[in-house]
Protein backbone atom coordinates (compact mmCIF):
# COMPACT_ATOMS: atom_id res chain seq x y z
CA UNK A 1 0.00 0.00 0.00
CA UNK A 2 3.14 2.21 0.94
CA UNK A 3 5.33 1.13 -1.55
CA UNK A 4 5.52 3.62 -3.85
CA UNK A 5 6.66 6.31 -1.58
CA UNK A 6 9.96 4.82 -1.14
CA UNK A 7 11.13 6.92 -4.05
CA UNK A 8 11.06 9.66 -1.01
CA UNK A 9 14.02 7.07 1.04
CA UNK A 10 17.08 8.29 -2.10
CA UNK A 11 15.41 11.41 -2.30
CA UNK A 12 15.80 12.40 1.04
CA UNK A 13 19.85 11.43 1.16
CA UNK A 14 20.15 13.33 -2.17
CA UNK A 15 18.39 16.18 -1.11
CA UNK A 16 20.92 15.85 2.30
CA UNK A 17 23.79 15.74 0.48
CA UNK A 18 23.40 18.52 -1.99
CA UNK A 19 21.23 20.67 -0.53
CA UNK A 20 21.92 20.48 3.41
CA UNK A 21 20.49 23.90 4.57
CA UNK A 22 17.23 22.82 3.42
CA UNK A 23 15.81 22.03 6.09
CA UNK A 24 11.91 22.01 6.09
CA UNK A 25 12.42 20.16 2.56
CA UNK A 26 14.62 17.41 4.34
CA UNK A 27 12.32 16.94 7.12
CA UNK A 28 8.93 16.56 4.84
CA UNK A 29 10.52 13.86 2.82
CA UNK A 30 12.22 12.35 5.62
CA UNK A 31 8.96 11.73 7.33
CA UNK A 32 7.33 10.68 4.02
CA UNK A 33 10.50 8.02 3.34
CA UNK A 34 10.20 6.80 6.72
CA UNK A 35 6.45 5.34 6.63
CA UNK A 36 6.89 2.71 4.16
CA UNK A 37 10.54 1.67 6.06
CA UNK A 38 7.95 1.86 8.77
CA UNK A 39 5.69 -0.91 7.20
CA UNK A 40 8.35 -3.04 5.58
CA UNK A 41 9.66 -3.49 9.32
CA UNK A 42 6.69 -4.12 10.28
CA UNK A 43 5.95 -7.23 7.66
CA UNK A 44 10.07 -8.83 8.02
CA UNK A 45 8.73 -9.27 11.59
CA UNK A 46 5.54 -11.11 10.92
CA UNK A 47 7.67 -13.39 8.85
CA UNK A 48 10.46 -13.79 11.37
CA UNK A 49 8.14 -14.58 13.56
CA UNK A 50 5.98 -17.29 11.53
CA UNK A 51 8.98 -18.86 11.51
CA UNK A 52 10.27 -18.89 15.10
CA UNK A 53 7.15 -20.21 16.49
CA UNK A 54 3.98 -18.79 18.26
CA UNK A 55 5.95 -18.07 21.91
CA UNK A 56 9.25 -16.46 20.04
CA UNK A 57 7.22 -15.15 17.19
CA UNK A 58 4.97 -13.35 19.69
CA UNK A 59 7.95 -11.78 21.79
CA UNK A 60 9.60 -10.55 18.50
CA UNK A 61 6.72 -8.99 17.56
CA UNK A 62 6.52 -7.67 20.76
CA UNK A 63 9.94 -6.26 20.80
CA UNK A 64 10.16 -4.97 17.04
CA UNK A 65 6.80 -3.29 16.90
CA UNK A 66 7.90 -0.19 17.44
CA UNK A 67 11.71 -0.08 16.21
CA UNK A 68 10.72 2.80 13.62
CA UNK A 69 9.60 4.93 16.46
CA UNK A 70 12.82 3.86 18.96
CA UNK A 71 15.30 4.24 16.65
CA UNK A 72 13.67 7.85 15.87
CA UNK A 73 13.77 8.61 19.47
CA UNK A 74 17.36 6.81 19.70
CA UNK A 75 18.56 9.89 17.25
CA UNK A 76 16.91 12.53 18.89
CA UNK A 77 18.86 11.88 22.27
CA UNK A 78 21.70 11.12 20.87
CA UNK A 79 21.78 14.70 19.97
CA UNK A 80 19.84 16.09 23.32
CA UNK A 81 16.59 16.65 21.94
CA UNK A 82 14.87 15.50 24.86
CA UNK A 83 11.86 18.03 24.89
CA UNK A 84 11.49 15.76 21.23
CA UNK A 85 12.04 12.67 22.48
CA UNK A 86 9.33 13.03 25.39
CA UNK A 87 6.78 14.68 22.87
CA UNK A 88 7.30 11.65 20.66
CA UNK A 89 6.81 9.40 23.26
CA UNK A 90 3.46 10.94 24.51
CA UNK A 91 1.98 11.39 20.55
CA UNK A 92 2.47 7.68 20.72
CA UNK A 93 0.57 6.59 23.25
CA UNK A 94 -2.14 9.25 22.52
CA UNK A 95 -1.84 8.61 18.89
CA UNK A 96 -2.30 4.58 18.84
CA UNK A 97 -5.33 4.77 21.49
CA UNK A 98 -7.08 7.40 20.53
CA UNK A 99 -5.75 7.68 16.53
CA UNK A 100 -5.69 4.51 15.47
CA UNK A 101 -7.61 2.78 17.62
CA UNK A 102 -10.32 5.48 17.10
CA UNK A 103 -10.19 5.41 13.00
CA UNK A 104 -10.04 1.39 13.57
CA UNK A 105 -13.05 1.22 15.84
CA UNK A 106 -14.68 4.07 13.16
CA UNK A 107 -14.17 1.98 9.77
CA UNK A 108 -15.29 -1.56 11.54
CA UNK A 109 -18.30 -0.15 12.98
CA UNK A 110 -19.85 1.50 9.56
CA UNK A 111 -19.31 -2.26 8.41
CA UNK A 112 -20.21 -4.09 11.09
CA UNK A 113 -23.17 -2.96 13.62
CA UNK A 114 -21.49 -4.01 17.00
CA UNK A 115 -18.27 -5.20 17.04
CA UNK A 116 -17.10 -7.66 19.90
CA UNK A 117 -13.80 -8.43 22.00
CA UNK A 118 -12.56 -10.22 24.90
CA UNK A 119 -13.37 -7.87 27.50
CA UNK A 120 -10.90 -9.22 30.15
CA UNK A 121 -7.92 -8.56 27.69
CA UNK A 122 -9.50 -5.17 26.73
CA UNK A 123 -9.15 -4.40 31.30
CA UNK A 124 -5.97 -6.12 31.33
CA UNK A 125 -4.63 -3.40 29.00
CA UNK A 126 -6.33 -0.86 30.23
CA UNK A 127 -5.24 -1.68 33.75
CA UNK A 128 -1.47 -1.23 32.25
CA UNK A 129 -1.94 2.04 30.65
CA UNK A 130 -3.03 3.39 33.64
CA UNK A 131 0.11 1.96 35.26
CA UNK A 132 1.86 3.72 32.23
CA UNK A 133 0.11 6.85 33.30
CA UNK A 134 1.15 6.85 36.45
CA UNK A 135 4.58 6.66 36.09
CA UNK A 136 4.53 9.95 34.35
CA UNK A 137 2.04 11.56 36.53
CA UNK A 138 4.22 10.60 39.79
CA UNK A 139 7.84 11.82 38.27
CA UNK A 140 6.21 15.61 37.20
CA UNK A 141 4.14 15.37 40.67
CA UNK A 142 7.90 15.10 42.64
CA UNK A 143 9.57 17.69 40.29
CA UNK A 144 7.15 20.52 40.99
CA UNK A 145 6.60 19.77 44.43
CA UNK A 146 9.78 18.67 45.61
CA UNK A 147 12.42 21.40 46.93
CA UNK A 148 15.08 22.71 44.30
CA UNK A 149 18.00 20.05 46.16
CA UNK A 150 15.80 17.49 45.23
CA UNK A 151 15.02 17.91 41.68
CA UNK A 152 19.15 16.46 41.26
CA UNK A 153 18.00 13.19 42.49
CA UNK A 154 15.34 12.92 39.30
CA UNK A 155 17.57 10.98 37.58
CA UNK A 156 17.86 8.26 40.11
CA UNK A 157 14.07 8.59 40.42
CA UNK A 158 13.73 8.12 36.57
CA UNK A 159 15.78 5.19 36.65
CA UNK A 160 14.70 3.85 39.37
CA UNK A 161 11.06 3.72 37.87
CA UNK A 162 12.18 2.95 34.20
CA UNK A 163 13.45 -0.44 35.77
CA UNK A 164 9.55 -1.17 37.41
CA UNK A 165 8.29 -0.33 33.56
CA UNK A 166 10.57 -2.86 32.53
CA UNK A 167 9.47 -5.12 34.75
CA UNK A 168 5.63 -4.94 34.37
CA UNK A 169 6.08 -4.97 30.63
CA UNK A 170 8.12 -8.63 31.22
CA UNK A 171 4.98 -9.20 33.46
CA UNK A 172 2.69 -7.99 30.67
CA UNK A 173 4.75 -10.86 27.88
CA UNK A 174 4.35 -13.34 30.54
CA UNK A 175 0.84 -12.70 30.76
CA UNK A 176 -0.34 -11.92 27.37
CA UNK A 177 2.10 -14.73 25.85
CA UNK A 178 2.01 -17.33 28.10
CA UNK A 179 -0.21 -18.05 31.17
CA UNK A 180 -3.35 -16.10 29.65
CA UNK A 181 -2.95 -16.39 26.07
CA UNK A 182 -6.06 -17.34 25.04
CA UNK A 183 -7.07 -13.95 26.06
CA UNK A 184 -5.72 -12.07 23.73
CA UNK A 185 -6.09 -14.97 20.14
CA UNK A 186 -8.08 -13.23 17.67
CA UNK A 187 -10.02 -15.65 15.03
CA UNK A 188 -8.09 -17.43 13.13
CA UNK A 189 -7.17 -16.52 9.68
CA UNK A 190 -8.79 -17.81 6.81
CA UNK A 191 -6.97 -20.87 4.92
CA UNK A 192 -3.42 -20.14 2.96
CA UNK A 193 -4.15 -16.71 4.14
CA UNK A 194 -0.65 -16.26 5.55
CA UNK A 195 0.87 -18.83 3.51
CA UNK A 196 0.36 -17.66 0.35
CA UNK A 197 2.69 -14.49 1.24
CA UNK A 198 5.10 -16.87 2.66
CA UNK A 199 8.73 -15.68 2.99
CA UNK A 200 11.85 -17.92 3.72
CA UNK A 201 13.61 -16.89 7.03
CA UNK A 202 16.68 -15.88 4.92
CA UNK A 203 14.91 -13.76 3.12
CA UNK A 204 12.65 -12.50 6.11
CA UNK A 205 15.67 -11.83 7.98
CA UNK A 206 17.12 -9.70 5.31
CA UNK A 207 14.89 -7.21 4.54
CA UNK A 208 14.41 -7.11 8.85
CA UNK A 209 18.34 -5.62 8.53
CA UNK A 210 17.86 -3.81 5.61
CA UNK A 211 14.72 -1.70 6.87
CA UNK A 212 16.18 -1.52 10.39
CA UNK A 213 19.38 0.41 8.71
CA UNK A 214 17.59 2.34 6.66
CA UNK A 215 15.27 3.65 9.12
CA UNK A 216 18.04 4.32 11.35
CA UNK A 217 19.99 6.35 8.49
CA UNK A 218 16.60 8.58 7.61
CA UNK A 219 15.60 8.74 11.37
CA UNK A 220 19.06 10.73 11.74
CA UNK A 221 18.52 13.01 8.78
CA UNK A 222 15.18 13.77 10.28
CA UNK A 223 16.13 14.48 13.82
CA UNK A 224 18.72 16.95 12.37
CA UNK A 225 16.17 18.98 10.40
CA UNK A 226 13.70 19.46 13.42
CA UNK A 227 14.32 22.05 14.97
CA UNK A 228 14.73 24.54 11.70
CA UNK A 229 11.32 22.79 10.03
CA UNK A 230 9.30 23.55 13.67
CA UNK A 231 10.47 26.84 13.76
CA UNK A 232 10.00 27.19 9.59
CA UNK A 233 6.06 26.00 10.23
CA UNK A 234 5.44 28.10 13.11
CA UNK A 235 5.25 24.48 14.86
CA UNK A 236 6.83 24.25 18.61
CA UNK A 237 8.89 21.00 18.75
CA UNK A 238 6.41 19.55 21.57
CA UNK A 239 3.79 20.11 18.56
CA UNK A 240 5.97 18.30 16.21
CA UNK A 241 7.01 15.51 18.50
CA UNK A 242 3.51 14.84 19.96
CA UNK A 243 1.34 15.12 16.23
CA UNK A 244 3.46 14.86 13.60
CA UNK A 245 6.43 12.44 14.44
CA UNK A 246 4.27 10.26 16.22
CA UNK A 247 1.79 9.97 13.11
CA UNK A 248 4.67 9.47 10.76
CA UNK A 249 6.34 6.85 13.16
CA UNK A 250 2.69 4.65 13.23
CA UNK A 251 1.82 4.86 9.72
CA UNK A 252 1.83 1.52 9.42
CA UNK A 253 -0.42 0.87 12.54
CA UNK A 254 -3.19 3.01 10.84
CA UNK A 255 -3.87 0.60 8.37
CA UNK A 256 -3.34 -2.61 9.83
CA UNK A 257 -5.71 -1.84 12.39
CA UNK A 258 -8.33 -0.38 10.72
CA UNK A 259 -8.35 -3.25 7.73
CA UNK A 260 -8.36 -5.68 10.62
CA UNK A 261 -11.14 -3.75 12.50
CA UNK A 262 -12.96 -3.72 8.28
CA UNK A 263 -12.55 -7.56 8.68
CA UNK A 264 -14.65 -7.73 11.93
CA UNK A 265 -10.94 -9.09 14.04
CA UNK A 266 -11.19 -6.08 16.58
CA UNK A 267 -9.45 -8.08 19.22
CA UNK A 268 -6.60 -7.93 17.05
CA UNK A 269 -7.05 -4.18 15.82
CA UNK A 270 -7.41 -3.66 19.61
CA UNK A 271 -3.84 -5.69 20.33
CA UNK A 272 -2.24 -3.51 17.63
CA UNK A 273 -3.48 -0.43 19.02
CA UNK A 274 -3.70 -0.93 22.64
CA UNK A 275 -0.07 -3.04 22.60
CA UNK A 276 1.70 -0.86 20.53
CA UNK A 277 0.97 2.30 23.57
CA UNK A 278 2.09 -0.45 26.21
CA UNK A 279 5.48 -1.23 24.09
CA UNK A 280 6.33 2.58 23.86
CA UNK A 281 5.34 3.25 28.41
CA UNK A 282 6.61 -0.34 29.15
CA UNK A 283 9.68 -0.69 27.04
CA UNK A 284 10.38 2.38 24.78
CA UNK A 285 10.50 4.64 27.29
CA UNK A 286 12.14 2.93 29.67
CA UNK A 287 14.81 2.07 27.42
CA UNK A 288 15.35 5.52 26.16
CA UNK A 289 16.28 6.28 29.63
CA UNK A 290 19.04 3.89 30.38
CA UNK A 291 20.29 4.92 26.51
CA UNK A 292 20.65 8.25 27.44
CA UNK A 293 23.14 7.84 30.00
CA UNK A 294 25.75 6.35 27.26
CA UNK A 295 24.67 7.76 23.93
CA UNK A 296 23.15 11.40 25.36
CA UNK A 297 24.94 14.41 25.99
CA UNK A 298 23.15 14.20 29.51
CA UNK A 299 20.49 11.67 31.46
CA UNK A 300 17.03 11.86 30.35
CA UNK A 301 14.90 12.01 33.09
CA UNK A 302 10.63 10.66 33.13
CA UNK A 303 9.80 14.15 34.09
CA UNK A 304 6.89 15.09 31.22
CA UNK A 305 5.27 18.39 31.17
CA UNK A 306 1.97 18.96 32.64
CA UNK A 307 0.66 19.20 29.53
CA UNK A 308 2.24 16.03 28.71
CA UNK A 309 0.75 13.96 31.11
CA UNK A 310 -2.29 15.48 31.58
CA UNK A 311 -2.95 14.22 27.41
CA UNK A 312 -2.14 10.89 28.57
CA UNK A 313 -4.24 10.16 31.74
CA UNK A 314 -7.15 11.55 29.77
CA UNK A 315 -6.61 9.22 26.70
CA UNK A 316 -6.07 6.46 28.96
CA UNK A 317 -9.15 7.39 30.70
CA UNK A 318 -11.34 7.65 27.74
CA UNK A 319 -9.89 4.23 26.02
CA UNK A 320 -10.33 2.11 29.26
CA UNK A 321 -14.15 3.41 28.99
CA UNK A 322 -14.90 2.58 25.93
CA UNK A 323 -13.32 -0.72 25.86
CA UNK A 324 -14.42 -1.96 29.22
CA UNK A 325 -17.63 -3.77 27.63
CA UNK A 326 -15.82 -5.79 24.91
CA UNK A 327 -17.99 -4.13 22.26
CA UNK A 328 -17.48 -1.28 19.98
CA UNK A 329 -19.40 0.96 17.60
CA UNK A 330 -18.81 3.70 15.69
CA UNK A 331 -20.08 6.32 17.27
CA UNK A 332 -17.12 5.00 19.95
CA UNK A 333 -14.75 5.84 17.09
CA UNK A 334 -15.47 9.15 16.45
CA UNK A 335 -15.49 10.19 19.92
CA UNK A 336 -11.93 8.85 20.78
CA UNK A 337 -11.20 10.90 17.15
CA UNK A 338 -12.66 13.58 18.76
CA UNK A 339 -10.59 13.61 21.50
CA UNK A 340 -6.84 13.23 19.66
CA UNK A 341 -8.40 16.30 17.36
CA UNK A 342 -8.84 18.40 20.76
CA UNK A 343 -5.60 17.53 21.98
CA UNK A 344 -3.76 18.19 18.87
CA UNK A 345 -5.86 21.39 18.90
CA UNK A 346 -4.03 22.53 22.50
CA UNK A 347 -0.71 21.26 21.37
CA UNK A 348 -0.41 23.59 18.69
CA UNK A 349 -1.67 26.62 20.59
CA UNK A 350 0.52 26.04 23.28
CA UNK A 351 3.58 27.98 23.82
CA UNK A 352 6.85 26.30 23.43
CA UNK A 353 8.15 25.72 27.23
CA UNK A 354 12.09 24.89 27.38
CA UNK A 355 13.12 21.91 29.67
CA UNK A 356 13.80 22.72 33.49
CA UNK A 357 17.16 21.95 33.63
CA UNK A 358 17.74 19.95 37.06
Amino acid sequence: MWNWLLIFVPAAVAIEILWPDAHTLIFLVSCLAIIPLAGWLGRATEKVAHHAGEGVGGLLNATFGNAAELIIAFMAVRKGLYSVVKASLTGSIIGNILLVLGAAILAGGIRHKVQRFNATAARAQATLLLLAAIALVLPAAFHHIAVPQSRLREDQLSLAIAAVLLAAYVTHLVFSLHTHRHYFTGPEEEPGESTASAWSLKKSLAILAAATGLIAWISEILVGSVEQAAAAFGFTEVFVGVIVVAIVGNAAEHSTAIMMAMKDRMELALGIAAGSSLQIALLVAPVLVFASHFAGPRPMDLVFTPPEVLAVFLAVLITAQISADGESNWLEGAQLLAVYLILGIVFYFLPFTPEVAP
